[in-house]
């Protein structure tokens, strides 16, 4: 009997000691570290907040939660604990990204389609350091409510999903898995649906029209969720005094300057044109942007999926490997070819990073992105490495790029009191990188371990284990 007492209590003891989750042995392989208590020494930190890094600093994180920040020298250790040193290395918030897709685009015989990478891009973007991401639109929505299910369970690798509906929008789009809606009454059945089964927020698209953005707007903010949008049909200004939350794509679909623009349609060359032709330092712009912010709209920068061709990689970030061996092919000669053809579209690229740090600068909110969709040379997890060394390309200081990429997409989705940045009390959602990113803003591609509520995840192994995959998984 009392053998049996000791074993009871010994088991509960043990219980309440135990950290973490029950991982499958889809994901166990990829776990590093989870030990209940963790200390990350002599690092240097960048913490998210948009502050000075510091060097020399220690953080210990107890149960998934940041418990000590401060100067190794002067830290206070738990009696049992998991060291790590840090010596030479960068930590760094988990990003929080508001611009991703569990598809990825399958160009076939001048059809643009894209198929779903349940398999491969939840994976990707863990290993990229992403420990939240926002699907800014969804072809299977009851697929990434599933995922998203499953990662919490332990049954597969990922980041934490907040999760938008399907596409919101008209006829027009020449993309087959988008779907269609003719009213307004539509758009607000949509939403209705969608959000009762657990979606957070819906995206309108290219063709919509005001009324269409109304009745969205109105549905979604009935049940306090945020409405997105890659629009055109309707101007940026209009969008914003309809009451939009968030556009997508910095400055770069913004139809606001096409002078005989007709009423909720789409000019969408002349569009091109207009922004081509309209200065940089435009006060027109600039009035654009000022009233954006009056309005409190976000704006998510996607620059990845915008970048030139010329002098650049054929899969953004270093994935080529990642990819499935007849679109690696395909990417290749369709760089190849376009090489020394877009510098007209290089002077666009920057100009448009110049108006999105001007945004910034100017107490706007800018998030961050990717869209792993467009010419198929943006996927998750490298292309959002790839995003944080463009915010710096088009000039942020490092600290101000991993602001933009963590707690500022944290803010818009209101969870910044947990995650976004290495803050005490937070949730321990880290990245430690092998190198000094101030040093070499290019090092965020040496990413050692993603910590996602305080569990260790090893990147390099999940990049490794999902080369020759993507578009085929």
């Amino acid at each position: 009997m009392k053998t049996r007492i000791l074993l009871s209590f010994t088991l509960a003891l043990l219980a309440s000691l135990s950290f973490g989750q029950n991982f499958s042995r889809a994901v166990a392989p990829y776990v590093t570290n989870e030990e209940k208590a963790i200390a990350i020494t002599n690092v240097k930190v960048i913490d998210g907040t948009g502050g000075p890094a510091k060097t020399n600093q220690t953080v210990i994180f107890i149960d998934g939660v940041i418990s000590q920040i401060g100067n190794t020298a002067s830290m206070t250790y738990p009696s049992d604990y998991k060291s790590i040193d840090g010596t030479g290395k960068t930590l760094i918030p988990g990003l929080v990204m508001l611009h991703e897709h569990i598809f990825y685009p399958k160009p076939f015989d001048g059809v643009f389609s894209v198929a779903q990478m349940t398999f491969t891009f939840p994976r990707l973007y863990l290993a990229g350091g992403v420990t939240t991401i926002r699907t800014a639109g969804s072809i299977e929505p009851q697929t990434d409510l599933n995922i998203r299910k499953w990662i919490e369970e332990g049954r597969m690798l990922g980041p934490k999903m907040d999760l938008t509906g399907p596409f919101i929008e008209r006829a027009g789009t020449p993309v087959p898995e988008v779907g269609i809606i003719e009213s307004p009454e539509d758009g607000i059945e949509m939403v209705e649906y969608w959000g009762k089964r657990g979606i957070n927020s819906f995206k309108v698209y290219q063709n919509i029209t005001k009324e269409d953005l109304k009745a969205v707007v109105d549905a979604a903010h009935a049940q306090g969720k945020k409405v997105t949008g890659h629009i055109c049909s309707v101007t940026y200004r209009e969008a914003a005094e309809i009451g939009i939350d968030n556009i997508e794509h910095g400055f770069f679909q913004s139809s606001d300057f096409v002078g005989d623009k007709v009423d909720n349609f789409c000019p969408a060359f002349k569009r091109g044109r207009a922004l081509a032709e309209l200065p940089e330092d435009s006060p027109e712009m600039e009035e654009l942007m000022k009233f954006l912010i009056e309005k409190n709209v976000a704006v998510t920068s996607t620059l990845p999926v915008f970048e030139p061709y010329t002098g650049r990689e054929v899969v953004l970030g270093g994935g080529l490997d990642a990819m499935s061996e007849e679109i690696r092919a395909s990417l290749v000669q369709s760089h190849t070819r376009r090489q020394g053809r877009d510098s007209a579209s290089f002077v666009n690229f920057k100009k448009q990073m110049a108006w999105e740090k001007k945004f910034y600068e100017m107490g706007g909110q800018l998030l961050s992105g990717t869209d792993p969709t467009g010419a198929g040379r943006t996927i998750a997890g490298y292309g959002n490495m790839r995003q944080v060394e463009l915010l710096v390309e088009a000039g942020f200081t490092v600290s101000e790029a991993i602001k933009i990429s963590s707690l500022n997409g944290a803010e818009y989705l209101e969870r910044a009191d947990k995650v976004g940045s290495i803050v005490i009390g937070k949730q321990a959602d880290l990245v430690l990188i092998d190198g000094d990113l101030e040093a070499d803003v290019s090092n965020i591609r040496k990413i050692e371990t993603v910590f996602k509520d305080g569990i260790g995840f090893d990147s390099k192994k999940i990049f490794e284990s999902m080369k020759g995959k993507v578009g085929m998984h």
